[in-house]
C-alpha cells in the first residue's frame, strides 16, 4: 500500500482535509490531561477518557510502537454551534468514517490505534470502571484523552479548523506502519 493508493481509496469520503505525519511529530503534553481533569465532565466516567486510558506518557509509549500518523477532518453544518446536542450529534457521521478509514487501514497495515472526538458514546452508560468495555473493537479513545493537543496538531499540518458560524470540525488520528514502498 502506499499513501497515494489509500488516499485514493478514502476519496470518497467526505474527509474536508487530511495530513500524514511522523509519531516523532505528535505533542503528548501532560497540560491537555489538566483540562480534562478539571473542564471535562466525562473525566473518570468512560474507558475512552482518563484515567481509563492510563498516563499520558503510558498513552505516548502505545502511539510509539508505530511510525506513520494519519490525521484527518470532517465538517458538519448545524443551526446553532451553541446547542451542545445538536453539535454532538452530528459526530455520528464524523465516527463512521473513521471507522471506515481505520478498516482500510487495518486491511492494508494490519494494527491500527484510532483516536477521535470526544468521548465514546456507543453506550447509553459506560461500564467503567466496574466491568470492561462492551465494546471495544469500536470504541476510540479521545484524542486529548491521550494528552494531544489536536488543534496544535492540525496548525503544524496547516489543517484549517475555524471555519466560523455554525460550523463544526470533526478530528480523528490513526497510527499504523506503512508498508515500506
Amino acid at each position: 500500500m502506499t499513501k497515494e493508493w489509500f488516499e485514493a481509496e478514502i476519496a470518497r469520503f467526505p474527509i474536508c482535509e487530511y495530513a500524514w505525519l511522523s509519531v516523532e511529530d505528535v505533542p503528548f503534553l501532560e497540560q491537555v490531561r489538566y483540562i480534562c481533569r478539571t473542564e471535562c465532565p466525562r473525566y473518570g466516567t468512560s474507558w475512552s477518557c482518563p484515567p481509563a486510558v492510563g498516563t499520558v506518557e503510558e498513552c505516548r509509549e502505545r502511539c510509539w510502537k508505530y511510525k506513520d500518523v494519519f490525521l484527518f477532518t470532517t465538517m458538519e453544518e448545524v443551526t446553532d454551534i451553541s446547542d451542545m446536542e445538536e453539535t454532538l450529534r452530528t459526530r455520528i457521521a464524523h465516527e463512521e468514517i473513521t471507522r471506515k478509514v481505520g478498516g482500510i487501514l487495518r486491511k492494508e497495515c494490519g494494527e491500527v490505534l484510532i483516536l477521535s472526538t470526544e468521548s465514546c458514546a456507543n453506550c447509553p452508560e459506560c461500564t467503567y470502571p466496574k466491568a470492561a468495555c462492551r465494546y471495544p473493537e469500536i470504541m476510540f479513545p479521545c484524542i486529548e484523552s491521550y494528552g494531544i493537543l489536536v488543534t496544535e496538531l492540525a496548525e503544524k499540518c496547516g489543517i484549517s479548523f475555524m471555519s466560523g458560524g455554525n460550523i463544526v470540525t470533526w478530528f480523528s488520528l490513526m497510527f499504523t506502519t506503512l508498508p515500506t514502498e
